[in-house]
């Protein structure tokens, strides 16, 4: 008899320069064949009882603002089981909502030298989530983030300081993991264009941490 499928919630919108659309087209395309989806472009999703029929939660959004309903009853949602796997934009989604921000384990505060910066991306080869990837170089944005000292970070990249000689050097998490009550959370920041989720080593990630981020049976 076959296990039924994982229900997922994909959620996309916020800020249109992100293009939500071409990225929840991918996510339906690419990444969630094997899962049983429901798309959503209302925050109004966020209800722990509509949250509660799902076992994962793709959230594919930059800007915005929870009211506080829909971040607790996110938070408790996830509390409870839910899986998040989320990445790039959501950094910064919902800058007003601290609370948000503890359960991603990061913050976006921003991307020196523009969005063409070449950049090695580093797996620390540390977790089942990143065994075996192979290193690359990327051009895109670096993201800057403030991390929280609580997530397991499983990729890094590094700096090298171009117009901001104290960040040379600085060794930045680029993905990592948390558990957040008996839910798991996921994040990765690459993702500004849709190539780069699509190299082999950020779709295997992305498609190892689905697995181990949805609500076990």
């Amino acid at each position: 008899m076959k296990k039924p499928k994982k229900r997922v919630l994909l959620l996309y919108g916020g800020w249109e320069g992100h293009e939500p659309e071409l990225f929840a087209n991918f996510a339906k395309n690419e990444l969630l064949i094997n899962y049983n989806v429901e798309t959503s472009r209302d925050l109004n999703s966020l209800r722990e009882d509509r949250l509660s029929e799902f076992d994962l939660l793709l959230p594919i959004w930059t800007f915005g603002k929870l009211t506080e309903t829909q971040e607790t009853d996110l938070l408790n949602a996830v509390a409870n089981g839910l899986g998040m796997v989320a990445w790039h934009g959501n950094a910064s989604a919902f800058l007003e909502n601290r609370p948000h921000k503890f359960m991603l384990g990061g913050q976006f505060v921003g991307h020196p030298g523009g969005n063409e910066i070449t950049y090695p991306v580093y797996f620390l080869d540390n977790d089942p989530l990143v065994e075996g990837l192979d290193d690359f170089t990327v051009t895109s944005e670096q993201y800057y983030l403030l991390i929280d000292p609580a997530v397991k970070i499983l990729a890094v990249t590094q700096f090298d300081g171009a117009g901001m000689d104290w960040i040379n050097g600085v060794k930045m998490p680029i993905a990592w993991k948390r558990n957040w009550g008996k839910g798991r959370v996921f994040y990765c920041a690459l993702g500004h264009t849709l190539n780069v989720l699509q190299h082999p080593s950020i779709l295997t990630l992305l498609n190892r941490a689905l697995k181990w981020a949805a609500r076990p049976a």
